[in-house]
Parts: structure tokens; C-alpha cells; sequence
């Protein structure tokens, strides 16, 4: 994975959602998971957007474009409906929200190439701007940094060698922070993707929708799901049933993400019942699918720091 994550690549399942205007940030403060009324111009934030229920319908990055504009990276198959969604919420407030994905054009960015262009090792969601272009560190991959580049359309994109989608993909599943798309909203609460661990949640903020539900999960001890990093030889698919070897008939987990891994097979990141993680086969696709090993985690869940 170390020799094959480097270089450049374009990034065209994601999209851009704008939001603009002197209340932009205090308007996604109060519908988000993060604190975006005290996010600065060197930072970026984790956020999702959740149900009245707490179950995420959309996951973005977000950081600021300008004093009055903030951009928010997020699955295409989710932009429309959650633009759609979000908007309803902006009433009186003195902000609008748009659709700038023409506006822009995404790379992801890893590796040598990463090293190369910033050679400082920056903490995740950390932005820097480079002219017109915003730089974002993400969470490594097998201790393989990575970021993401944002710029207006037409500019050059980072330079580096050509790294292929499938590549980053890959990056993306072993960094262990899933990004939600279309087959998985509200499958989740945030905790059961791990976000509070990775910097997702804020839970000294003030409302947004969900928050009674994400805070209880977090301080009552209620949550029964995590998400775990997963191979498999099977095909994996966002959306799969896992199975534990104790119940064939209901499901223990979900496929939150999948790509083809390098040295064949699948990994994924697995939101699995903690109690099916602690031993047991598990399957996907049914009790007697393709087997699923367990992988450790990169990064330590906050109830273990």
C-alpha cells in the first residue's frame, strides 16, 4: 500500500456545496456535528449532517473560502437531495447555499508528492492555501499522508505523478474515515462510523439536528456499534449485510465503504456490533458469504485515549 499510494488524483465523485453570506457560518453551526462559528481560516472541519433521529444523512470537509463563504466537500450522489435538505433550514438567516461544483475542480493528493509540495507534517483537517488553491490534511493511510486540493476550475492541478482513482479509493477505506454516499443514509449515528474519534463531533456545541440523540449515544453509554477496518477475498459493497457466525437471519454490520485492495480481495470499513467484533466469523452478503477478517484500526477511538 506505501509504494502505491503517491501522486495526483482526481477526485470526480465528489462535489461542492457553497454556502455564503455574513451568517454562513453560524447557519452550518447550527446544523452540523462540528463548531463552524470558531473555525478559522487555517482549519478545516469533520461534520455530518444528521436526522432529527441523530442518523447521518451527509458527511462533509468543510473550511473557509473566503470571510463570508464556506465550502463543504461531499459525495455527489448525496449533493442534490442534502442541498435540498439544508436549504430548508436557512429561513431568515443571511446566508445562501449553491451548488459550486462546476466552480471547482478536486484532487486528492499522497505520498512523495504530498512531501514534495508541503513539507511540513501538518495535523489532519489542517488547511493551508497555496494562491487560489486550499490544501487540506487528511488522515494518513498506512502512515501515508494525503490531503485534498481544492481550486478553481481550469487551474493546473498539484503537481505529481498520475495516481489512479481506484489507488486513492483504496487510500480513502485504509485511512479508516468514511466518507457517507447515497446506499448508507441514515444507516448511521456518527459514533458507529467512528467520527467522534476522528474529529467529527463537537460536543461542547451548542444544537444542531440530532445532537440529544449523538450525546446520549456518546455519554450513556448506549452505542453498540463501531466501525472497524475490513479485508475479505468476496467482492465488498457499500450498503452489504455482515454476518456473525451466532445469527444467520439478522444482520451484525454494514459495508460503509469498499475498494478493491492491491494485493487482491477487498477492504472496507465495516460499521460492525461491537459484541460480533470481539470473536466469531463473519460473512458478508449472507451467513455463509465470503469470509471477513478483521483489520486493527489507525487511529485510537477517543473511549481509549
Amino acid at each position: 500500500m506505501t509504494a502505491l499510494l503517491n501522486g495526483v488524483a482526481a477526485l470526480t465523485h465528489l462535489g461542492v456545496i457553497r454556502a455564503r453570506g455574513d451568517e454562513a457560518a453560524k447557519f452550518l453551526h447550527g446544523q452540523l456535528t462540528h463548531d463552524f462559528a470558531l473555525m478559522g481560516d487555517a482549519d478545516a472541519r469533520l461534520a455530518a449532517f444528521c436526522s432529527a433521529k441523530g442518523r447521518m444523512q451527509a458527511s462533509f470537509i468543510g473550511f473557509r473560502r473566503s470571510a463570508d463563504e464556506i465550502l463543504l466537500v461531499c459525495s455527489r450522489d448525496l449533493l442534490a437531495p442534502t442541498l435540498k435538505r439544508l436549504s430548508m433550514f436557512v429561513l431568515r438567516s443571511k446566508a445562501k447555499l449553491t451548488d459550486a461544483t462546476e466552480e471547482f475542480a478536486l484532487h486528492g493528493i499522497a505520498g512523495e508528492a504530498l512531501q514534495a509540495l508541503d513539507p511540513e507534517a501538518r495535523a489532519p483537517w489542517t488547511k493551508t492555501d497555496r494562491g487560489q488553491a486550499s490544501l487540506v490534511e487528511l488522515y494518513p493511510a498506512d502512515k501515508v499522508r494525503r490531503a485534498l486540493w481544492l481550486a478553481p476550475a481550469g487551474e493546473a492541478p498539484p503537481p505529481g505523478p498520475l495516481l489512479p482513482h481506484e489507488a486513492w479509493l483504496r487510500g480513502e477505506v485504509r485511512s479508516g474515515v468514511a466518507t457517507l454516499t447515497a446506499p448508507i443514509v441514515e444507516a448511521f449515528v456518527p459514533q458507529m462510523l467512528n467520527y467522534e474519534s476522528v474529529g467529527g463531533v463537537n460536543f461542547k456545541k451548542g444544537c444542531y439536528p440530532g445532537q440529544e440523540v449523538v450525546a446520549r449515544s456518546q455519554f450513556r453509554g448506549t452505542l453498540k456499534r463501531r466501525a472497524y477496518l475490513a479485508h475479505s477475498e468476496a467482492p465488498l459493497h457499500v450498503g452489504q449485510e455482515v454476518f456473525h457466525e451466532s445469527d444467520a437471519a439478522q444482520p451484525a454490520g454494514i459495508v460503509a465503504q469498499a475498494a478493491a485492495s492491491e494485493d487482491g480481495g477487498f477492504d472496507a470499513i465495516v460499521s460492525l456490533q461491537v459484541a460480533a467484533a470481539q470473536g466469531g466469523a463473519l460473512a458478508a452478503g449472507a451467513a455463509d458469504g465470503g469470509r471477513i477478517e478483521l483489520l486493527p484500526l489507525p487511529y485510537l477511538l477517543l473511549a481509549d485515549v
